[in-house]
């Protein structure tokens, strides 16, 4: 690896161990074990670094778990199993990615206008990808805005699941309440 892979990485490892704000340049650079200088030739400056970092941990986070629910499908369950699979995957990766989920909530409560804008961006390409992640529930094939309008929802759902999951796991919706609320709201699709 080049010294602008090792500052991604150190910057990520940083962002797990000690946080966003907590996160120093001179922290990010000795993770890195490149010099204090890397930094600003490589990325301009530290919280562009940081950005990236963040973005890519959340990229990588998505693709785990894609992985995951693919070695998980059953393709003999019925769509309320894999729904139900699925959420029950999504739990556990908030308990193997902890520390990603407590610098997402750090991070927002922050945002300045350059970042609002880029994680605004990723936003639907994180939508399109959540809706695909967790498949078609419904049956089939949903248009592009059906999707975005999916996604936006699983992102909802996700999001407040997991603030309830930092601060109580124990409370945090299983796959199985996660059905049946869906099943609830059944009624109003007629």
């Amino acid at each position: 690896m080049g010294n602008r892979e090792d500052l991604l990485e150190g910057a990520k490892r940083c962002l797990y161990e000690k946080g966003y704000a907590r996160t120093t340049a001179r922290d990010v650079a000795t993770a890195a074990g490149v010099s204090l200088a890397a930094i600003g030739y490589h990325y301009g400056t530290k919280e562009a670094l940081m950005n990236t970092a963040l973005l890519q941990a959340l990229e990588e986070w998505g693709e785990d778990l894609g992985r995951t629910m693919a070695v998980e499908a059953d393709p003999a369950a019925t769509p309320a199993q894999r729904l139900e699979s699925v959420w029950a995957q999504v739990l556990q990766s908030f308990a193997a990615h902890r520390p990603l989920w407590s610098v997402q909530f750090e991070v927002l409560g922050r945002l300045d206008p350059e970042m609002q804008e880029t994680f605004a961006a990723a936003n639907r390409g994180a939508r399109l990808a959540l809706a695909e992640l967790f498949g078609d529930f419904a049956g089939g094939t949903p248009t592009e805005t059906e999707a975005l309008a999916l996604g936006t929802f699983y992102q909802a759902i996700l999001g407040g699941v997991a603030t309830q999951w930092l601060v109580d796991p124990d409370s945090a919706l299983t796959g199985a309440q996660f059905v049946s609320a869906v099943r609830s709201l059944a009624p109003l699709s007629t």
